[in-house]
């Protein structure tokens, strides 16, 4: 006989107790402590099947090694991302909020993966097959090799993946699936896990390169236990806003190939397209003359891109000002507003400072802080800068400019989208030759870079 047991799971992180909380032990999240029912049962459990094996220990050097094989997936920029390719086998967590186009990215990956001769298994237990063939008309993604299915249980998916030996499939979405031997509900975190450790092995015994399409939370994780993103192989999330047309692909884990990547694409009437210039597209918008813009040169992986700094500083009412960062770090922008008043003599304290980067970019590199200085020092002054000009550059406390890697490739960058003048540290020019009609500004300080951006 079974024996029922009832537990208690964190919705947030998937931590598991025998009584409820208010508050998370495990992550501190309030109100976020599910009851669920399982039945143990004493057999092995699900994902026991995963760490059987028949092979035996051997040395490292004895292991025969190779490259691991790619499949293109059609998408230059997806490629980009996933690192040259999708690997056979690999398991693939995708995340991003509602309607950002999760569904229209892995469709057409499908269709592009049929195109060329690939066999390809869409599931979806979201939408009917007839809701999926509405929308691959609607995308243009028709083709007698993609084959799709609506289904929520586990069981007829692994018979439907028997009869078809798909080359490569998309679930839409884990969270809809379910596993009949367990008793919770679809979604939850027994469910989740041990669905995901059902794909896992399926993708890694039999070859199947398999997509997962995530759910996210309100504070944009994935929503689950922590444990998915863990036993995945790749982890990405799809960002932008929903009102805008642009999308970013982000790679937060990737195993076989580099985070550091994005890939943009942009949302029309026909689906995603990839955007082959994203710094032309970024700086599209910006004004000339006004003060507190300019154009940072940024590395995003291998790709240098361009995008516009924007700063406004205002005077303020309040005794505390406010320090507000959009797609920069706000500590790091605290940190060069200090050096600014400290080192440059710039009276912050009863101003107000807002740093955004157009575009809704989101820089981490130190290779901004220059940028980010000079933009709230044109804003404070009321100086435009020359709309000709690039800025990259790490700032340090006691107000010196550091070099940054890759300065080359920023530099071509700037030179093909017809700017003339790049500020930059002098210690990033050495080592390499600028290219023909732009100018290099080597500088060692802050106050020799505003100098050379504001005179």
């Amino acid at each position: 006989m079974a024996k029922i047991k009832t537990k208690f799971y964190c919705t947030e992180c998937g931590y598991e107790t025998a009584k409820w909380y208010g508050k998370c032990p495990g992550c501190s999240s309030w109100n976020t402590m599910v009851e669920e029912v399982e039945k143990v049962v004493k057999t092995q459990g699900l994902t026991s099947e995963l760490f059987q094996t028949k092979e035996k220990a051997q040395p490292i050097i004895h292991v025969e090694s190779g490259k691991e094989p790619r499949v293109q997936t059609g998408i230059g920029e997806l490629n980009r991302v996933l690192g040259g390719g999708i690997v056979p086998g690999s398991l693939v967590l995708v995340g991003g909020d509602p309607g950002i186009g999760k569904s229209t990215l892995l469709l057409q990956t499908s269709y592009e993966m049929a195109k060329a001769g690939l066999r390809v298994l869409y599931i979806s237990g979201e939408e009917s097959v007839r809701q999926t063939k509405l929308r691959a008309e609607r995308l243009g993604a028709l083709n007698a090799e993609l084959y799709v299915l609506c289904e929520s249980n586990m069981d007829s998916i692994g018979e439907a993946i028997e009869s078809v030996s798909p080359d490569f499939m998309v679930i839409d979405s884990i969270q809809t699936v379910y596993i009949p031997e367990v008793t919770s509900a679809p979604g939850s975190v027994s469910q989740i896990r041990e669905c995901t450790a059902r794909f896992m092995r399926i993708a890694k015994g039999q070859g199947i390169a398999t997509a997962l399409v995530g759910h996210v939370t309100k504070e944009g994780a994935i929503a689950g236990p922590r444990l998915l993103e863990h036993m995945v192989d790749c982890v990405l999330y799809f960002e932008g806003e929903r009102h805008h047309t642009y999308r970013l692909l982000r790679a937060v884990k990737n195993r076989f190939g580099s985070t550091n990547e994005i890939g943009i694409f942009e949302m029309n009437e026909i689906g995603l397209t990839e955007v082959l210039n994203p710094s032309e597209l970024f700086l599209s918008e910006r004004a000339r003359g006004v003060a507190g813009s300019t154009v940072v040169a940024s590395m995003e992986g291998t790709r240098p891109l361009l995008v516009e700094m924007q700063a406004l500083i205002a005077s303020t009412h309040f005794p505390s000002p406010r320090r507000m960062g959009t797609g920069v770090d706000h500590h790091r922008m605290n940190l060069i507003i200090a050096v600014l008043e400290k080192r440059m003599g710039m009276f912050l304290q009863t101003q107000d400072a807002y740093v955004n980067v157009a575009g809704g970019v989101k820089l981490d590199e130190p290779a901004a802080d220059l940028a980010i200085a000079v933009s709230i020092a044109s804003s404070f002054r009321d100086i435009p800068t020359k709309p000709d000009d690039v800025i990259f550059g790490e700032v340090g406390l006691t107000g010196e400019v550091r070099a940054v890697a890759r300065a080359e490739q920023r530099v071509r960058e700037a030179a093909k989208l017809g700017f003339k003048r790049v500020i930059l540290p002098e210690k990033s020019m050495k080592g390499w030759k600028s290219p023909q009609g732009i100018q290099l500004v080597g500088v060692n300080t802050v106050a020799e870079a505003l100098a050379a951006a504001l005179n």
